[in-house]
């Protein structure tokens, strides 16, 4: 393709380079998914494809290999899966380096190879190799890897590739927040954090996260240079990716609603927006548990109203679209051994979905805070995924887990299975869910809040939440 910027009239686009020939897909215009369509918007109203961001480095892979505009600049299994098919397993998002369930493994033959990207195929999830940070106060006793790799001086984890969009509502940068910079000079800082956390601008990060990318997953044999990791980060900072129509319910920004991308590219963001733990950083006031306010508008449409027909079936689905956003917001339930939310060990506290994603209208966390909900307990592993049993180095006690999460960072014992807070918006376009892939679809993420908290949800209170959660 020429080095020219395409208009929204254009659309075309290189998302990624595939084998021998490139393969072309499109973006600013909706893709389909299973509750509707996702669309990326760009705030310039241009895509440059000569930007960085689309460049093949080392081993041929761009930051579009992982990022794709069809999939919620994610990816999904099956965008990933076809294109293992269109290329016999040579797109170079097949690399040994962290497609592979092992880096060791044989992919001589189409079979070998298929077996070798068998997480990435069926859990959309690509293997980070860590090694414990220098004084952790835990020590692995133990790894079970059914891939036969990993080890105590290198950990596979395997972990879903985040949305390269809507990242200017983002705090924390990558699941285990390892590319979330410390600058002990940064004035954006916790508020009462003893001692105190400040943390490097937006593009410090971002820029930093760009760089480890191409050295790393691309295997690039330089750094980027700067003028490269600043194109990157400015491309990146225009995208807003969010659905915008629903199967049933239509469009998204219909009828008063503010859906879609559109909007939410105006959406005001900034470091402690709406924080939970110490009311909003810049106006002093305090958490606002109504997060989302996107479709009030449609509250009470499949009511009977007196000398009107009933309610067709795209009222009732924006009505239920609305029951969940409430319950998103307001259902209460009592929350309990969630690492990074009871403050207090073993002290249950009262909240609701918001409490975690209480960014408005984005559903991230406006402060780097990550939590424990259980999602990489070792009680949860399955015969696919590694387990590791970790030891406390000062008392002994034991625990084990498929991923130790924001501990591999800060080396804490206390910090074993916590994670990010991921956006929320786009969710229908980039399943499976969960920082494994564990959960399949939204139905199963709503399912598992409700078991792990005994929430008790009514059968049109789950349908309601899954259908506010495919709308976002």
């Amino acid at each position: 393709m020429k080095n020219t910027i395409l208009r929204l009239s254009g659309l075309a686009l290189l998302l990624c380079q595939g084998g021998a020939s490139a393969q072309v897909s499109t973006i600013l215009q909706p893709f389909p998914n299973a509750a509707g369509n996702v669309q990326t918007f760009s705030t310039t109203g241009a895509i440059d494809p000569a930007n960085p961001f689309f460049k093949p480095f080392g081993n041929g892979r761009s930051c579009a290999s992982c990022h794709q505009a069809s999939q919620g600049m994610s990816i999904t299994p099956a965008g990933v899966q076809s294109r293992f098919a269109q290329t016999q397993g040579l797109d170079p998002i097949f690399r040994l380096i962290d497609g592979a369930n092992s880096p060791k493994a044989a992919v001589g033959t189409l079979e070998e190879k298929r077996n070798a990207y068998s997480m990435l195929l069926n859990r959309g999830v690509i293997r980070v190799g860590l090694a414990l940070p220098r004084n952790a106060e835990f020590s692995i006793l133990k790894v079970e890897d059914p891939y036969n790799f990993a080890s105590a001086q290198e950990l596979s984890l395997f972990r879903r590739p985040l949305p390269s969009s809507n990242l200017r509502m983002n705090a924390a940068f990558m699941w285990d927040g390892r590319e979330t910079l410390r600058d002990s000079a940064s004035n954006i800082c916790i508020l009462n954090s003893n001692p105190l956390r400040c943390f490097a601008p937006l593009d410090v990060n971002l820029q930093h996260q760009a760089n480890s990318a191409v050295r790393g997953h691309a295997e690039a044999a330089q750094d980027l240079t700067a003028a490269e990791q600043k194109a990157i980060v400015d491309f990146e900072k225009t995208l807003f990716t969010a659905q915008v129509s629903h199967g049933t319910a239509g469009s998204l920004n219909a009828a008063n609603a503010l859906g879609g991308p559109t909007l939410l590219a105006l959406q005001p963001f900034y470091f402690g927006i709406n924080d939970p733990a110490q009311g909003d950083y810049q106006t002093r006031a305090p958490f606002n548990r109504n997060v989302f306010n996107l479709f009030g508008a449609w509250r009470g449409l499949d009511i009977p109203r007196p000398r009107q027909a009933p309610p067709d079936a795209q009222a009732r689905a924006r009505a239920s679209i609305a029951r969940g956003e409430q319950i998103f917001n307001n259902k209460p339930f009592i929350v309990t051994r969630v690492g990074g939310l009871n403050q207090v060990p073993n002290t249950p506290q009262r909240a609701s979905c918001a409490a975690c994603h209480n960014a408005p209208n984005v559903g991230s966390h406006s402060t780097p805070r990550f939590f424990n909900t259980g999602v990489a307990d070792g009680a949860r592993r399955t015969p696919d995924m590694p387990l590791y049993t970790l030891k406390n180095n000062l008392t002994g006690e034991t625990v084990q887990s498929t991923d130790p999460g924001f501990a591999m960072q800060s080396g804490r014992w206390q910090d074993i299975g916590r994670f990010k807070t991921p956006t929320l918006r786009a969710l229908a376009a980039r399943a499976p869910f969960f920082h494994d892939g564990s959960a399949r679809n939204l139905e199963e993420v709503v399912q598992f809040y409700e078991r792990r908290f005994a929430i008790g949800f009514t059968p049109q209170e789950r349908a309601d939440l899954t259908a506010f959660l495919s709308a976002l």
